[in-house]
């Protein structure tokens, strides 16, 4: 496999604020057990922060990630070449993207607490899929990644690519 001539990877994590979330919703567990005495107490501390965190770091888990001449996004896996031109959307046009603009058979990764994406066009004809909406923190630096996987992937040699 050939490697991007810039490689990027990127994990979609919950922000801080959630962690802190997770401890108080263990509070609320510690609170509602609270008549059963301590070690119910603590285990509903432990047990509800945990359980909270689980929830936290799993909507926070999806990668982005330009390898070799794929761009991997989540549980998709799309070749470079599959892919057009991109625009990097400030908070405002995310959000129309996100919502009025939206396609539903757009791929879409995106996170709430990102308020940043990159806007990627699909250019294969055999897929129905218009463009794919990333939300990420760097959208400059994955579109140019995006662009230069896609550069030296029509660059290589037939037997390479």
């Amino acid at each position: 496999m050939q490697h991007s001539a810039t490689p990027y990877e990127e994990r979609l994590t919950a922000p801080r604020s959630w962690w802190l979330i997770s401890f108080l919703v263990g509070v609320s567990f510690a609170l509602i057990l609270f008549p059963f005495g301590t070690l119910p107490i603590l285990g509903g501390l432990v047990g509800g922060t945990a359980a909270a965190a689980v929830v936290a770091s799993a909507y926070g888990s999806p990668r982005i990630r330009v390898v070799g001449d794929s761009l991997i996004a989540g549980e998709a896996k799309i070749p470079v070449s599959a892919l057009g031109e991109s625009e990097v959307l400030d908070p405002e046009e995310a959000r129309a993207w996100r919502t009025h603009k939206a396609d539903v058979r757009a791929f879409l990764l995106l996170r709430a607490y990102i308020p940043r994406a990159l806007r990627v066009i699909v250019t294969d004809p055999d897929d129905p899929t218009p463009y794919l909406y990333l939300s990420t923190r760097e959208p400059e630096q994955l579109a140019a990644a995006i662009k230069a996987a896609r550069e030296a992937n029509a660059s290589a040699p037939e037997g390479r690519a």
